[in-house]
């Protein structure tokens, strides 16, 4: 991408910048339905196939190596200078600006890292415009295999639908740490043992069936072993989402019908909902889903940085919000989506905004609202492409309380086991007795 000085560069978003972009005609998208081309700024490149091989030496074991590793920041956007961006931040970007003094967002140059195997591509093609809506938009028909149900979304709930059945690898195990971190910055690290099972990955797989999860609490004592088991739906008016609790008080496994929406989020000392998990998950229906368009900001991309297995939880996470050293800002298009509560519907949060990454449909960023309509959260994915599956998942996540002035900081890896992706993994593991099993 061409450089351009950080001061011209403030005047050319000024210039340059619009708050939607058309789609472009099926021959000019990439496999996953984005934009090839870069933007008439030059600020986003085109996508030339994105980063979907490891390097020579890649080892799991020692971390993800970082290709822009040589980089430096393009500009860094504080409080002081953040109105000459305003219109590539979000809500939610600029209040965490203007409450802690050193908040920072260091801005890199853009790389279209997004990049998925060849069966993926394969499978949006060919069921391309044979998926629709099911009923109130609650769930997907006529789907088998592909992971964009709608790669040139006409509706904010198209969009949310890419996001939730986007490929993340077809198995997943992951060892990772939550923080639920106190306002002068201690915490007790939360740690999970996560397993997914994508249904589009499975040969035979269960009808109606999204994926199997399987999360387990390993510590500290005073909440191991509160384990859950879930098996997602696709459309959620044939069926509704199954869940199961282990309570190690009785030592017993429970059907757990609540656990979705706005209950507390697993190990999330109540900062977080359980819909809050991977960006956003769960069935759609309690919110009407407003497309706004596409928009140029500045999301969390290529984070490197907080995937490496030499950094320490301490120098990550710190009082008021996480070490912005280690955060990496990039411009990107997104889709963004408003959902506004429907009435009759209960959530804590009456209105969420969305931001959607074009390459990847995996949530990058999002701003919720209370019943009285103020900033309540401000929810960050920090991005990563994997490049050996490939996928583009999470480095982590945070979400920032602004009412509580506390944060959590979640599926954080760095001195944990290594991921695994595509192993072998069938739906068999995802019962009530293998839970029972896994969490004595």
């Amino acid at each position: 991408m061409k450089q351009i000085a950080s001061k011209p560069l403030a005047a050319l978003f000024a210039l340059t910048f619009t708050t939607a972009v058309t789609t472009a005609c099926a021959a000019d998208l990439t496999p996953m339905g984005a934009e090839k081309a870069g933007t008439a700024d030059g600020l986003v490149p085109a996508w030339d196939g994105g980063l979907n091989k490891a390097p020579a030496g890649f080892d799991p074991k020692k971390g993800y190596a970082d290709p822009f590793a040589g980089e430096k920041p393009s500009f860094t956007i504080t409080a002081a200078n953040m109105v000459q961006y305003k219109d590539k931040l979000t809500a939610g970007q600029m209040e965490m600006l203007k409450r802690f003094p050193d908040y920072k967002m260091n801005v890199y140059p853009s790389h279209r890292t997004s990049a998925y195997p060849q069966s993926v591509y394969d499978a949006v093609k060919a069921e391309a415009g044979k998926i629709t809506l099911a009923e109130g938009g609650i769930g997907v028909k006529g789907l088998a295999h592909s992971n964009v149900p709608f790669p040139e979304p006409k509706s904010g709930v198209e969009v949310i639908w890419n996001h939730l059945m986007r490929y993340r690898g077809g198995s997943i195990e992951r060892y990772s740490a939550s923080f639920p971190v106190q306002t002068n910055g201690t915490f007790t690290p939360v740690t999970f043992t996560e397993h997914m099972l994508l249904a589009s990955a499975e040969a035979n797989p269960e009808p109606n069936r999204l994926y199997s999860f399987m999360g387990l609490i390993t510590g500290p004592s005073s909440v191991a072993g509160q384990d859950l088991l879930v098996i997602e739906p696709i459309d959620q008016i044939e069926e509704k989402r199954q869940a199961w609790i282990y309570n190690p008080g009785q030592r017993r496994v429970m059907r757990a019908p609540d656990i979705s929406y706005d209950s507390p989020g697993q190990g999330g000392d109540g900062l977080r909902t359980s819909d809050d998990y991977d960006g956003f998950n769960g069935a759609p229906d309690r919110y009407d889903w407003k497309l706004i368009g596409k928009k140029e900001i500045f999301i969390s991309y290529n984070n490197y940085k907080l995937t490496s297995k030499g950094e320490t939880y301490a120098n990550i996470v710190k009082p008021g919000h996480l070490n912005q050293d280690m955060v990496r800002y990039e411009p990107h298009r997104v889709w963004v989506v408003e959902g506004t509560l429907k009435p009759g519907k209960r959530h804590i949060y009456a209105k969420r905004t969305f931001y959607v990454d074009e390459d990847s449909w995996q949530l990058a960023h999002s701003d919720v609202y209370d019943g009285r309509g103020d900033l309540w959260r401000v929810h960050e994915i920090e991005s990563v492409q994997y490049y050996d599956v490939p996928t583009t998942w999470l480095a982590g996540e945070v979400e920032y309380d602004l009412q509580a002035r506390r944060y959590v900081a979640t599926a954080f890896t760095n001195q944990e086991k290594p991921l695994r992706f595509n192993y072998k993994l069938d739906s068999g593991y995802f019962t009530a007795d293998n839970l029972r099993r896994l969490s004595n």
